[in-house]
Order: C-alpha cells, then sequence, then structure tokens
C-alpha cells in the first residue's frame, strides 16, 4: 500500500482559515457505507444520525498554549544573548518539568543551552525571566529533552508567556482563542486541538443528551505529530507518533453498556477512535486505562470498538486519511472527498465536517 494511494487535490482557498460564526452550522458530509451513499447536511443535524442507547465519545482533552518564544543565555558571559530566539514547541510532559519539545533554530540550540522566556527586552541586563529552560538531550528523532524551572504554576505561566499552537496550514492570526478549544475541554496537555469536537456547542450536547445518547468521555493529549507527513513510499513503514491517553471506569462502563445492548459507539474524531481501539480487547470492550499509544490504522485494520465516526476533512497522505480510508473504504472516502471539493466544503482543523456512519 502506497502513501500516494492516499492523495487528491485540494485548492488552497479551500483550506479554513478561521472558525464560523457558530459551531454547530458548520457543513456536514454523511457517508451511508452500506448504500455508498453521501448526504449534505449541517452539522446540527448529527443528531438525527444518533438513536437512545448509543454511546457517542469525546475527546476532553484541553490545548494548551505550547508554542513559547524565548532568547538563548550566551553560555560564555551568562547573558542574555539580545540577538539569540529560539522558539519551543511543547509536546509531551514527561514529567518532573520536563518536557519533549521541538526546539528551532535547533542547530543552534546544543545540550546544555540556557533559555528564558517572559523578560522585559527593552532592559534585558537586568531582567526577571517567568520561565527558564535547559536543554537536557537531543533525541534521535531530532526533538529536545527540555528542564523548566519557575516560580509560581507552570500553566498559568504558560497561559501569560505562551501563544496556542494552530496547524502549519493555518496562516491567519485567530482572534478568540477559545475557538481552537471545544466547549467540553478540561484536561490540559494537548499541542493540537480534537478538532472534530469544534462543531459542537453546549446545547447541542444537551439534547443528545435528552434524546438517551450516552456521551462518554476519553482523555488523549494529541501531539503535533499529527500534522506530521509520511515520508516513506510503503505506509506500513510510517514510524508513528505517540500520544499520552486514559479512559476512566464510569466512560469505560457507559461505552460496554452500549456495545452489549447492541448500540453504537460513535467516536468524535480521530483522537477518541484511537484511544478507543487502543483501550479495547478483542471484542471490541474497553477497560479503564492510562498509557501511551502508537496505534497506527490504516485499510485493512479490523476496529474492535468503533462503529461510526464524526471527524474533519484530513490532508492528503496524512495517517488520518488512512484512518478513515480503514472505516470507509479508500475508493469511497477519495470520492467523497472529491465530491467535497466539487461542493466547496471547507477543509481541516476550522473546515467541515463528515459523519461515517
Amino acid at each position: 500500500m502506497k502513501t500516494s494511494d492516499f492523495k487528491y487535490d485540494l485548492p488552497e482557498e479551500l483550506i479554513a482559515q478561521h472558525p464560523l460564526e457558530k459551531r454547530d452550522e458548520s457543513r456536514l458530509m454523511v457517508l451511508d457505507r452500506k448504500n455508498r451513499q453521501v448526504n449534505h447536511k449541517t452539522f446540527k443535524n448529527i443528531i438525527e444520525y444518533l438513536e437512545p442507547g448509543d454511546c457517542l465519545v469525546i475527546n476532553n482533552t484541553k490545548v494548551i498554549p505550547a508554542r513559547l518564544y524565548g532568547k538563548k543565555v550566551n553560555e560564555k558571559n551568562d547573558k542574555i544573548d539580545i540577538g539569540a530566539d529560539v522558539e519551543i514547541l511543547l509536546l509531551k510532559n514527561l514529567g518532573d518539568d520536563i518536557w519533549e519539545a521541538i526546539v528551532r533554530p535547533g542547530k543552534k540550540v546544543k545540550e546544555g543551552t540556557k533559555i528564558v522566556f517572559g523578560v522585559n527586552e527593552d532592559n534585558l541586563e537586568y531582567a526577571t525571566p517567568l520561565l527558564e529552560a535547559e536543554i537536557l538531550e537531543i533525541l534521535e528523532n531530532g526533538n529536545r529533552k527540555v528542564k523548566f524551572t519557575y516560580k509560581g504554576i507552570f500553566n498559568e505561566i504558560l497561559s501569560q508567556i505562551g501563544l496556542m499552537p494552530l496547524p502549519p496550514y493555518i496562516t491567519e492570526r485567530l482572534e478568540k482563542q477559545d475557538r481552537y478549544q471545544t466547549v467540553y475541554a478540561e484536561h490540559e496537555g494537548s499541542a493540537a486541538a480534537p478538532t472534530a469536537g469544534l462543531h459542537f456547542t453546549e446545547e447541542l450536547l444537551e439534547n443528545i443528551r435528552e434524546k438517551g445518547i450516552e456521551i462518554a468521555n476519553v482523555t488523549l493529549h494529541v501531539g503535533i505529530g499529527t500534522f506530521r507527513p509520511v515520508k516513506v513510499d510503503d505506509v506500513t513503514k510510517h514510524d508513528m507518533h505517540s500520544e499520552q491517553f486514559y479512559v476512566k471506569e464510569e466512560d469505560a462502563e457507559k461505552i460496554n453498556k452500549a456495545k452489549k445492548s447492541g448500540h453504537k459507539v460513535i467516536a468524535c474524531g480521530t483522537t477518541s477512535c484511537r484511544t478507543l481501539e487502543a483501550a479495547a480487547d478483542e471484542n471490541g470492550f474497553v477497560q479503564a486505562i492510562e498509557g501511551d499509544t502508537d496505534i497506527f490504522i490504516y485499510p485493512g485494520y479490523k476496529f474492535k470498538c468503533t462503529d461510526a465516526l464524526i471527524t474533519n476533512f484530513h490532508l492528503p497522505e496524512s495517517t488520518l486519511i488512512m484512518m478513515v480510508s480503514a472505516l470507509a473504504d479508500r475508493e469511497f472516502i477519495l470520492d467523497a472527498y472529491n465530491k467535497a471539493v466539487k461542493e466547496k466544503y471547507r477543509f481541516f482543523s476550522f473546515g467541515d465536517a463528515m459523519f461515517i456512519n
């Protein structure tokens, strides 16, 4: 199976740069796998496809302002270097204030390098940084292990000096930072939003509950690796990134209740789907679990727990379009994507949605 098998042509103007004013008024393409039909709806119509007894699974991770801009400390005189700008993108919390991160410019940031953040650039000589970092190790993939020191609460400092790590294809400024968070975001730790969930409003979720559909939470902290391109020709040779996840007992019970009663488990987003498949046994039942997953789902994979999927439109040749092609058949998916281009759907993180039923 080749990476090029998942290619499609996308006009640049269809890449959504801003979210819609109202979350649930994005368009919804509904794929009926059994009859191989495609229907065009509005996202708030999703409730029509959910039945009492079904379980909707959402990822309640919260994006942190993970992009930091700082100044390098001169190793010779231990002073802040005015011209030495450094960008750090936090990827994964390794514990003890140590993070795996992407650091730019990488060639100038070696082991032992110290960086300061949140300093007064008008008076660098006497500036007191809000946050300090030291590069502990350069990893095989080029990322760094970074140790942070600070006074206070780390996430509060991030909220002061960090920026929201928008995907590289979003080139325009986001005016309202909360629009890159789901309305149910709770547990901080993601470097990217679980974007299928951005379409839900609190009102729509309440209407879903009132219809008798269970809503279960899972948590998977989305890494920036979700945007990493597949650089090998043979799909099976791709090295999938690892992400932290956990499922609580009460939510596992909701998911398993739907499975036992013959109802559907609907994953909201590829991250929820990855979590379900990583946590499920061979019979499709989920256990309460905490750990890391590097599960890579592509055509040929047999889904254990996920019956249907709410998702956005994904980049060509990405691991995400490979995942949805595993659920709905590659030819059917690519035909639907071509229809979406023709109908001028909005693509990627702030774009429209698809329901694979």
